[in-house]
């Protein structure tokens, strides 16, 4: 039971900063950035290209956050801004068309196959029966610091309440004084830095690859989806839910029905839990779990 608990919450880091970053540029500019999961998948490159350079693992995700948070700040002013104009259809076709981009580009750098980080084999710890690595425990721990200190920023700095303040009102934010554009741009760059780190983060526990950002659409989607998109904490207690699902549907041992053996769903039917999940929440909630959150904020 441990073991589910502790496998539970390092999928929940695996998701909750990019879901995160994708709720809160929706906040903001009302479509759904779908080259969001990407910035995750050139962040883990970018990070694995820093180590070659011979820099630590720290600096280099930190490198790789900050390239990625400008490149996410570009994308928004160059490509998205102007597509906004038209309508948040086209935005969200043209998010699509970026991420095949960004795709193909990492592809012709990198090619196909799998990038490792070569780092250290971490110390395994045993905590009550169950198996955790020293790299997954940093990994909980980095998750849990960026979480508290956006938390702190959203809510107790006038950075935060402006932000806020213009994703539940524009006109009236915009009446106030405030710099919308600004304030557009900057939650691009954080944002593109989170789902950089969260990405690295992913493939410090296994490897860079090409594929990394579109495995993580679905359950990052149904994770901003659940948590009411728009609302950044929500899409955290989002990527909570699709996590439990996805490990209680890949551990869970099914052979009390087919007379005893034990037996297993496969884990290539993880993503189909998360649409189960999701579907379920749009019927019953259509506006996601913690709907009120997003009308308030």
């Amino acid at each position: 039971m441990f073991q589910f608990l502790i496998d539970t919450l390092i999928r929940t880091a695996d998701l909750s900063l990019v879901a995160l970053g994708l709720s809160l540029v929706y906040g903001l500019v009302r479509f759904a950035n779908i080259a969001h999961v990407q910035y995750a998948m050139v962040g883990a490159f970018l990070t694995a290209g820093g180590l070659q350079l011979g820099m630590p693992i720290a600096v280099a995700m930190l490198c790789s956050a900050l390239l990625c948070g400008l490149l996410a700040m570009l994308l928004h002013h160059w490509v998205f801004q102007p597509l906004l104009k038209a309508s948040a259809a086209n935005a969200m076709i043209g998010s699509l068309a970026v991420s095949m981009v960004l795709i193909a580009l990492i592809l012709g750098v990198e090619g196909s196959a799998p990038l490792s980080y070569h780092q250290p084999i971490g110390e395994i710890w045993l905590v009550a029966g169950s198996r955790i690595s020293g790299d997954e425990i940093w990994s909980l721990a980095v998750t849990l610091v960026i979480v508290i200190a956006f938390s702190g920023l959203m809510f107790y700095t006038p950075q935060g309440r402006s932000i806020r303040s213009l994703a539940s009102n524009r006109d009236l934010a915009a009446a106030s004084g405030l710099n919308a554009s600004a304030i557009i741009h900057s939650v691009n760059l954080i944002a593109g830095m989170m789902a950089a780190v969260g990405g690295s983060m992913i493939a410090m526990n296994g490897s860079a690859y090409i594929n990394q950002g579109n495995d993580l659409m679905l359950p990052v989607l149904a994770a901003a989806i659940l948590g009411g998109l728009g609302n950044p904490m929500g899409a955290i207690l989002g990527a909570l839910l699709i996590a439990f699902t996805e490990t209680l549907v890949t551990s869970l041992d099914w052979g009390w029905l087919f007379g005893g053996e034990m037996l297993f769903i496969p884990a290539t039917w993880i993503n189909a839990s998360s649409f189960v999940m999701l579907l379920l929440a749009l019927l019953l909630r259509p506006y996601g779990l913690f709907n009120r959150e997003v009308r308030r904020v």
